[in-house]
């Protein structure tokens, strides 16, 4: 992985800040890498709503084609959005134009094979490989293809889950739902899929313009719009999304910002309800799954942080729902991939069906505290700060499929470098707040030593 400040390449694709490391260029040069990769195949494009996103769509459209791919413009939608197409029409594979939940300034390319997963490690080291070598496919202009635009995405998508849930149920219900789109991609699709659920949906920050009114990752730091939203209107359950629409954060009908860790939970005591089978989740996702896993006697696999290792192993081991705790409810009968708009149906259908608040359905899961940090670091630090902290805490079981994971009787801690951004991730779960932030103080300081 090559990482400066500004510039990221990694298996989650490429990122880079607008007028400074980001240019048309590089984004051209990945897109014709891309088109090679695919044998010049029919490649779904998609973007979020960052301002950015014209220049990007265009070197890309640029650089697919000039690699000989037909390209299917599917314009502003959801990430999840660009894996269904590309399964829908077959395509060789996928360009979803998102920096995801990182600030306004950033964009980015992630790669999509014809599965609808993102790019496993070993491909994308191939793709690296050829963006690196230059070697790219070139066709004549008797062989370019023009690309056409499909605007069907975010219906296709939405009709999918109406088929996987009791749309009648929730329509019964006539839930209304406070949802706050951060003015992002969930912005052109959430409300018809609310809309087709029977709920009234009480939109906030649902412009479609990127112009994000706060940070758009979805903690509960920034969803205090969404809070008093929810209270103001009186709605029975808040909804919150990234700039992509592919994590979901759930706001309880009491106005509270209950963690983005809970979507993934919920929706697994919802599915385990109904049908057994392995839970997937990655190394960094709540206790909560395993306790809730345990009540149905159903087996926890866990893997790396990332949405594309968490999907392959999840399709492997045919896990019946998973994701990651950061608010991704991966849900295989859908497609394999973290999906806001799934997550938002079945915790629905799952309120219809227990028939009490979305407040008491949060507390009767297993209660944990969990504790987010980060630190700003370079990557050549990244390896005495691991090794600094696997000394530290060696009488301790300790898991290091990735960074280092200090497991304790109900409480866990890791420390791990993020593929999406120059930083050091602490995250810490306990049983109370104040043994959380302990253990979390603890490590920052290690971190700040080494």
């Amino acid at each position: 992985m090559k990482s400066v400040t500004n510039l990221k390449i990694s298996i989650s694709g490429v990122r880079a800040v607008v007028g400074d490391t980001l240019s048309p260029l590089l984004m051209v040069r990945f897109a014709q890498a891309f088109g090679t990769w695919t044998g010049s195949g029919t490649v779904v494009v998609g973007s979020d709503t960052r301002t950015s996103g014209e220049m990007v769509r265009h070197a890309v459209l640029s650089g697919l084609a000039s690699a000989g791919c037909r390209v299917v413009d599917v314009g502003i939608c959801p990430v999840p959005t660009v894996q269904v197409m590309v399964e829908h029409l077959g395509a060789a594979g996928g360009v979803a134009i998102t920096a995801s939940h990182n600030p306004v300034e950033w964009n980015a390319l992630k790669f999509i094979r014809s599965d609808g997963i993102f790019l496993d490690s070993y491909q994308a080291e191939e793709l690296l490989a050829i963006y690196h070598q230059g070697e790219f496919t070139r066709v004549g202009s008797d062989s370019l293809r023009l690309p056409r635009t499909d605007a069907s995405a975010v219906q296709t998508h939405i009709n999918r889950i109406l088929q996987l849930v009791d749309a009648e149920k929730i329509r019964a219900r006539r839930f209304r739902v406070a949802v706050d789109c951060c003015n992002g991609a969930g912005a052109v699709a959430t409300p018809l899929l609310l809309e087709a659920l029977g709920c009234e949906a009480l939109p906030i920050h649902a412009t479609p313009n990127g112009i994000f009114p706060h940070p758009p990752e979805p903690v509960p730091e920034n969803l205090t719009d969404l809070c008093n939203h929810v209270k103001a209107t009186g709605a029975d359950v808040g909804f919150a999304q990234d700039a992509d629409a592919d994590r979901l954060a759930i706001v309880s009908d009491e106005g509270v910002a209950i963690g983005e860790e809970y979507s993934v939970a919920l929706c697994t005591d919802f599915v385990l309800r109904r049908t057994r089978g392995p839970v997937v989740v990655n190394v960094s996702t709540s206790m909560m799954v395993d306790e809730i896993a345990a009540r149905y006697g159903a087996p926890v696999v866990r893997t790396a942080v990332g949405e594309v290792n968490v999907a392959v192993r999840m399709k492997k081991e045919r896990g019946v729902i998973g994701g990651e705790g950061n608010g991704g409810v991966m849900y295989p009968p859908l497609h394999y991939g973290r999906d806001s708009l799934i997550g938002m149906a079945l915790v629905l259908q799952s309120m219809a069906e227990q028939k009490m608040p979305l407040s008491e359905m949060a507390r009767a899961l297993p209660q944990f505290v969990m504790v987010k940090k980060k630190v700003p670091i370079t990557s050549e630090r990244v390896p005495a700060i691991l090794a600094r902290t696997r000394e530290k805490w060696s009488n301790y079981t300790l898991d290091f499929t990735d960074g280092t994971k200090i497991i304790g009787d109900r409480w866990w801690a890791q420390v791990r470098a993020s593929r999406t951004e120059p930083i050091m991730r602490v995250m810490v779960e306990a049983p109370t707040e104040a043994e959380a932030e302990d253990l979390a103080g603890q490590l920052m300081a290690e971190i700040a030593s080494a």
